[in-house]
């Protein structure tokens, strides 16, 4: 399981582990420039490396650098903040998650200059939950269908002689993600039956039907349509989609589904940090316990003494979660 969050003691089914030791000084600060893409990444086992492709153009693909040494890879399909058409913009997340064992594949090629995640915005009052004028959005640069163009290209170079990835990927073991925008992407792209978890990253449906992933209009009645056990993740108050994320996790009352908030964290999460900040290690460890069937790694999840109950930083609600 990927490192723990913050400094505390965690209690796993009544043992105490060891206490999580303390950043050094500007240890979550990301470097002032990528590096190549091809240097390896990643608090893994397996440092990650991101590369376009020639089967999947229009995506950026996420491995462990030696896909052999990593084991059989769980599947995940990430939609991008702002639906932007980069897949490098969240490398440091991404990168992170990848070197726990996971192929990751981005909507976007990899972009000449890697945009950055959103930016930190002013919250919206509770009595305007839904910004105003949302049918006069800019059209999104990417669209949820490529999310399932991902999970095709993965399960078809899985059975291709000759791909670095044959019979190296567990394709009954896919995730949906998204952020933002993305997250909207995200929750239509995860009625695919194929789709074992979704996890929704500073998101949520608005009241009002919308079509900002780029897909069809959406409203609450397709959250109906996620049928594996769904996480939605956000900055505290200060975060715009935190009121959305809220509506959504009290909509949904037919699978399981955890809601939970950093408290001082906003709407661009800690994905620009270096190894993608605490937002990837709830990441590595959700997906650890989903696809890997990890129970130590749900651990953080689940119980009134689990791992992000019990962290001061963390506001956590869960249902039906086991």
């Amino acid at each position: 399981m990927k490192k723990p969050i913050v400094a505390m003691m965690i209690v796993v089914c009544g043992a105490a582990v060891a206490p999580i030791q303390a950043q050094p000084p500007n240890a979550t600060a990301a470097p002032s420039a990528d590096v190549p893409a091809n240097t390896p990444i990643g608090s893994g086992p397996y440092r990650a490396v991101m590369e376009v492709e020639p089967g999947l153009p229009t995506h950026t693909v996420y491995h462990p650098s030696d896909v052999a040494a990593a084991g059989t890879l769980p599947i995940v399909a990430w939609g991008n903040g702002a639906c932007v058409n980069a897949g490098n913009s969240f490398r440091w997340f991404l990168s992170d998650i990848s070197s726990y064992g996971y192929l990751v594949i981005a909507l976007g090629p990899i972009a000449e200059r890697r945009p950055l995640p959103p930016a930190p915005m002013a919250p919206i009052p509770p009595s305007t939950a839904n910004p105003p004028n949302m049918a006069n959005l800019p059209p999104a640069a990417t669209h949820s269908s490529q999310l399932i163009d991902a999970i095709n290209w993965a399960i078809a170079e899985n059975d291709r002689e000759g791909s670095k990835f044959y019979r190296r990927l567990n394709t009954q073991a896919i995730a949906v993600m998204g952020m933002s925008c993305g997250g909207a992407q995200a929750i239509e792209a995860s009625a695919d039956p194929r789709v074992r978890t979704t996890v929704i990253w500073n998101s949520g449906l608005f009241r009002e039907p919308t079509a900002m992933g780029g897909g069809k209009t959406l409203t609450k009645e397709d959250l109906k349509k996620l049928h594996g056990p769904t996480a939605y993740i956000s900055g505290d108050e200060e975060d715009l989609a935190y009121i959305n994320a809220n509506e959504d996790f009290d909509y949904i009352q037919h699978l399981p589904v955890l809601r939970a908030y950093s408290r001082g964290v906003l709407h661009g999460g800690t994905y620009n940090e270096r190894n993608g900040g605490e937002f990837a290690g709830v990441a590595v460890a959700w997906l650890n316990w989903q696809l890997k069937r990890d129970r130590r790694a749900g651990h953080m999840f689940v119980g009134s003494e689990c791992g992000l109950c019990v962290n001061p930083h963390w506001v956590v609600r869960s249902k039906d979660l086991h």
